[in-house]
Formats: C-alpha cells, structure tokens, sequence
C-alpha cells in the first residue's frame, strides 16, 4: 500500500488512528499498541502477504538475540562479541539472498564464462531498511545503550508502519521512549494539524513535482540504454529531470511518513535537509537520506577505525563505507560505481580542505563567489553521479555523460525553433532531435526549472514548521540572525489550513496518473 493512494488515504490511515486513539482511551497502552502493530502488518502484507513470513522470523530473531544480549550476561564458547557476530551474519544473510544471490551468480556467470542458475528471486519490500533497523538495535543492544524486555513494542519499532517501506530508518532509543508517554495515547488537535500539513506538502512533492518531471526524465535513459545516439540538451534534459524526480521523490515520501508519524504524536529523525543547497561533498551527505548516513558512519565507518587510524586508512574507510551504501541501493555495478564515485569525491574533499589549511586558509570564511563556485561544482559532481545511479547499465551511463558532455555535438532540437528563433542559427543550428524523446520541450523546460527552484531556493518543510519541532534531529534557526521570515512560516491558522487543504487537493485528483516510486528498489 502506498501513501500515495486512495486505499491509504481515505481508509487505512483514518481507521489506524481512530482505532488506535480509541483502544488507547478505553481500554489500555497494550491494547492500543497491538492495534498498531496489527495495522503495520496489514500495511506491509498489503503488497504480497507471502513476505509477512519474512518479516515475522525477522522481528523474533532479532528480539531473541536482542533480549540475550541486553542481559549482559557471559555467553558460553562464543561470547557476546560472537553472538552479536552470529546475529549480525544471519540478517546480512537474509537480505544478501533476496537481494544480491542473483547479481552475484550474474557475476561470476560473466567472469568464469558458466551458466548457473538460481531462478527468479522477488524482492522483499523494504527488507534493506528493516534489516539495518534491526541490525542497529542489536549494536545497540551491545553496547548498552537499548533494551527492550516487551516482544509487542519490539515488533511496533520495526513495522510502525510510516517508518517501515522507506524511511526514515529509526532509532530504537530515539522513538520506543515516545511511546512510553501517556499522552501518546490522547488525540492532540496540534499533532494532527501539524501531521497533516507536513503530509501535504509531502503528497504534493511526490505526485504533482516527482511524477511530473519523472515524464521527462524516463524516455531519455531508456533511449540511452537503447543505444540511440542522444543530442546534448537532449541528455541534460533527462538528467536534470532525474536529479530533481530522485529528490522530490524521496523527500516526498520522508515528509508524508513523518507527518503520518506526527498524527499519531511520535516524531521521527529528519531524513532530508535541502540536500542540492549543499556547498562541498560532505555537506551533501549530511544533508541527503540523513538517516542512512548516520547509520553507515555509526555502524559502518567508525567500527572500521574512523578517521583515528591516519589518513590513508581515513580514506579507505571512507571509500569502503561509499562502496557498500552505493551496493545497498541496488545489486548492480552501477550502484557500486556511484558508492565508488561518492567515495572519491570525499576523499577529494578531505584532500582540498588539508591544503587549503596547509596554505593558511580559514576553513569557515568564504566570498560570495566561492560560496557559488563551490554550490556548483558540488551540484555538477551530484549530477554526474546520479546517471549511474539511474542508468539501467554502465554502456547506458557512458552514453548519457558522453552526449552531456558535448560528444555529439551541441544543437538545438527544432521543438525549440519557434521559441528561441533569435538566436543564430549558425551558432546554435536547429539539427531536430537525434533521439527519440523529443526533448527538450518548453513543458519540460518548465517543469525542471520550477522545480529545480523549489528544490534550491525555497524553505524546506522543516523550516517551515521548525517552532513546532517537526522532526527529532531539526535544530530552529534563530530569527534574528538567519532562516526564513516569521512571516511565512506555518502557524495553526486560516491561510495554511487552506494551503494544506489545496496542496492535498491538487494530489489526489492527481494520484491515478501513473507512478513510481524510486526508493521501493531499494
């Protein structure tokens, strides 16, 4: 089921939180949590109820190991090390089946020149993120820092279902606490206004902005995997559409799952903090999927030694973790070529920021032109990797940054002959379109640019709702220094009930028009 649907909309959500107020209210917080519970399985099952299975060993097989490891007890022959280990192989093992025994076989079929076969193998929905989830709960149950005795709360902090398809991936010791408050369990009007609104704003990124511009980016990557020869504006049109679709996406679903959240009063970590306003590389991945990055440092990065064993070792790490966050988007080599690319560009950023300071530089000032400079290259470098991240293979990707990069030629396509008539065409001659996408048109031009302002000009949700803590790791700007103007952020009034009102309007006479959803391959 998704959030972008009528079944979700006008049934599954209001009844979840009808009858989980209501059983909270009359009958107990067990009661109202197993109501939840229930509807979260419902929610998953919803999309192939075979994979409820899978879910289920998951959740007991974590809580088992999870409650031993709490205890803090000596475990005979392997110790807690080796256990956590034991418990650690056996969820990378579930999700390197489902996910990678094909690309694997693949691989070696292509190296040794064999043929073997596994056979089709369905992907479970969200098997990376509750897998990491549960991974993160075991580290943590490790070290000390969670613990959970109660099997229903175990399995709400899995499959709460807002959480559960993509995102944002969760803390047990930041949410499960929130739950423990009585005053979870009481419909507030607050958490419902405020809910609703960042949900709104979240449905309209993802059905009137990400569906929108994703029209012009899909027919130009499946040209390229075609091998038709693609013209420059051509291929900078697709990806442009790609960078802002991929974005508005994801974003869009993190919105609409923590305000789904804040219906029922729990708050979740902010997954996206205007990622493409980003000035260098690592300011990006501070900013983009925040809760994936926390995860890959935290439990990935650090262990492997951090930055506390010398600078080459830094670099490896840091090349290491991009490797295997590129591998856990997508079992192909173009994800490990994006990990790979991202990883290189830190290792440059790191290198840059070592000269800079060795030259007498202060790291914290910059001119307004170095701000820029440093804005685009940065955007450029994100572009550039996103066509593999997109292109269905790496011959696909060569032939996006080849045409993009002015390989063959720079012409313009005669869709645009009319509109841009002044221009000489002995400068720019109208040669028509190489390829079959008929790109770019003045609709498509639009739709990147405005969408493209949004995404690099505009406040984000968090800003707007930042006095009414929309999210767990959001930190309010002080007014008076920096940030948006009073004026325009939300308040519970009139004008931004009507906002939320048309925003969620506009997206569901719009939610029958075809769709996807990027991150549900993941």
């Amino acid at each position: 089921m998704l959030f972008n649907s009528y079944e979700f909309i006008f049934f599954f959500l209001p009844a979840t939180l009808a009858l989980f107020f209501l059983l909270g209210r009359l009958q107990s917080r067990q009661w109202a949590i197993g109501s939840l519970v229930f509807c979260s399985l419902f929610f998953y099952g919803w999309w192939n109820p075979a994979y409820l299975s899978l879910i289920l060993f998951s959740i007991v097989f974590n809580y088992s190991f999870g409650s031993i490891l709490t205890h803090e007890k000596p475990i005979p022959l392997i110790g807690r090390r080796g256990f956590l280990a034991i418990g650690v192989a056996v969820n990378l093992g579930l999700i390197g089946y489902f996910k990678y025994a094909n690309f694997f076989v693949d691989t070696v079929n292509a190296l040794a020149n064999t043929n073997f076969q596994i056979g089709s193998i369905v992907l479970p929905l969200a098997i990376s993120f509750f897998t990491f989830q549960q991974i993160s709960y075991l580290v943590d149950a490790y070290q000390g820092e969670t613990k959970e005795y109660n099997f229903l709360r175990y399995c709400l902090f899995v499959c709460f279902f807002p959480q559960l398809i993509a995102g944002p991936i969760v803390l047990h010791k930041e949410v499960m606490p929130q739950f423990a408050r009585k005053t979870i369990y009481q419909m507030k009007g607050e958490n419902l206004a405020i809910g609703l609104t960042i949900f709104s704003i979240g449905l309209f990124k993802k059905v009137i902005i990400a569906d929108s511009v994703a029209l012009y980016a899909t027919p130009v990557f499946q040209t390229a995997l075609d091998g038709t020869q693609l013209t420059f504006f051509e291929s900078w049109c697709g990806t442009l559409a790609y960078t802002m679709q991929l974005y508005f996406d994801f974003s869009g679903y993190s919105d609409m799952a923590i305000g789904a959240a804040r219906m029922f009063g729990i708050v979740l970590p902010l997954n996206f903090n205007s990622p493409y306003k980003s000035i260098n590389i690592a300011d990006f991945w501070r900013r983009w999927h925040m809760t994936l990055s926390r995860f890959l440092r935290d439990y990935l990065y650090i262990p492997l030694g951090g930055n506390r064993k010398g600078q080459r070792r830094r670099y490896v790490n840091l090349m290491i973790t991009m490797l295997l966050g590129g591998l856990w988007h997508g079992a192909g080599w173009t994800f490990v070529f994006w990990g790979g690319l991202h990883g290189g560009y830190l290792v440059v950023h790191r290198q840059w920021q070592q000269l800079r300071q060795k030259w007498g530089h202060n790291l914290q000032e910059s001119t307004w032109w170095g701000r820029w400079l440093a804005w685009g290259l940065t955007f450029l470098a994100v572009m550039v990797a996103w066509v593999f991240f997109r292109a269905e293979s790496m011959s696909a990707a060569g032939n996006m940054l080849y045409a993009m990069f002015g390989g063959h030629g720079i012409s313009l396509p005669r869709s645009l002959s009319g509109v841009l008539s002044f221009l000489p065409e002995s400068v720019f001659p109208f040669e028509g379109v190489r390829g079959t996408t008929e790109l770019p048109s003045v609709a498509a031009i639009l739709w990147i640019a405005v969408a493209s302002a949004i995404a690099l000009f505009a406040p984000n949700t968090q800003q707007l709702l930042e006095h009414y803590y929309p999210a767990l790791n959001h930190e309010p700007t002080d007014p008076k220094t920096k940030g948006i103007s009073p004026q325009i952020r939300w308040h519970p009034n009139l004008f931004w009930s009507i906002f939320a009102g048309v925003a969620a309007a506009l997206s569901i006479v719009f939610i029958l028009r075809p769709s996807e959803f990027l991150y549900f391959q993941f």
